[in-house]
């Protein structure tokens, strides 16, 4: 597999407050983790700018102008109770967009067969008219619809394996049966969304996973429920939200998820996509707040990506 990996040079600008979990320590513990001699053969590349005239895709009309008036001249401006937009937060959002409408040109027009975009913040709580959870716009949604509008792919899956539930990917998308979307993760658990009974007009199928579960739990919502759907969507393209908190490290869950189980469920997406789409894979880091979780995730998750094995890999 030939891999892309897309990073964001200016990850920092969004500042968050100091002891705030989604930090840019985050990016720089990924760049570490993928900087070793195990990832030299990964095509790399920095995140350029994206259009935010783009986010109207699928957030309202008022939405970008919501947030420029809630950023600050200078230092960091709240949201909500866990959300903040700081004077930098626009330029860092556009090249998270930009990372992203990168990898999924170099995917769709064949120049890799995959992609992994290290950008933040978040996206996936975005929802069509409200930023939360620290999520500014949701830039996996955005990517989709970009991918139907310029590159003609029809029916997009995401398939989102942070342990909150994408509330905002819902949203956007559950009365659209063109896009598919699955995730797993804890519940009960922040956002309080993500019920196996929400299934939008049948494109969406929610996998919740009880606390204090493991890879194993994982493990059968993924061969029971999630691939067998994914299948028979059949999808053109299968964007991720990555998620690395459902480690058993992470501060803000409590499921017992390891690095091995990232690995895993990367190769059997893979499975699907070498089926379905020819290979084609693009994968946005959402959250991940244990820093050594964060790191080890990533790398099962890449190396699976690059290859289709972990090999060796030191923790």
């Amino acid at each position: 597999m030939s891999t892309l990996l897309v990073s964001q040079s200016n990850y920092a600008d969004h500042a968050t407050p100091h002891g705030h979990p989604e930090r840019a320590d985050r990016l720089h513990a990924v760049e570490e983790a993928l900087a070793r001699p195990r990832f030299d053969k990964l095509i790399r590349r920095e995140a350029p700018s994206g259009d935010l005239m783009l986010t109207e895709l699928v957030h309202d009309a008022r939405y970008m102008a919501r947030l420029r008036d809630a950023r600050p001249a200078e230092g960091i401006g709240q949201l909500d109770p866990d959300t903040f937009v700081s004077a930098n937060s626009l330029a860092a959002i556009s090249t998270g967009l930009g990372g992203a409408l990168a990898a999924l040109a170099a995917v769709l027009l064949g120049e890799v067969d995959n992609a992994f975009c290290a950008i933040r913040p978040p996206g996936h709580h975005a929802e069509i008219a409200t930023p939360m959870g620290f999520c500014l716009i949701n830039t996996v949604a955005i990517a989709a619809r970009e991918a139907q509008r310029k590159y003609g792919a029809e029916r997009i899956a995401i398939i989102d394996f942070d342990v909150h539930h994408g509330n905002g990917t819902q949203d956007i998308f559950k009365s659209d049966p063109s896009v598919f979307y699955a995730s797993s993760h804890q519940m009960p658990l922040f956002p309080g969304t993500g019920a196996a009974s929400e299934t939008g007009v049948g494109n969406i199928v929610n996998a919740p996973l009880d606390p204090h579960t493991d890879g194993e739990a994982m493990r059968e919502a993924y061969l029971t429920r999630i691939i067998p759907a994914l299948n028979d969507f059949s999808p053109d393209l299968i964007l991720l939200s990555a998620g690395f908190d459902a480690d058993g490290r992470d501060p803000l869950a409590q499921l017992n998820w390891n690095s091995a189980d990232y690995g895993w469920l990367t190769g059997k997406l893979m499975d699907v996509a070498d089926r379905r789409c020819g290979n084609r894979i693009v994968s946005l880091l959402e959250g991940g707040y244990d820093l050594k979780g964060l790191a080890g995730g990533v790398s099962h998750h890449v190396a699976m990506l690059m290859d289709g094995a972990i090999g060796r890999l030191d923790e």
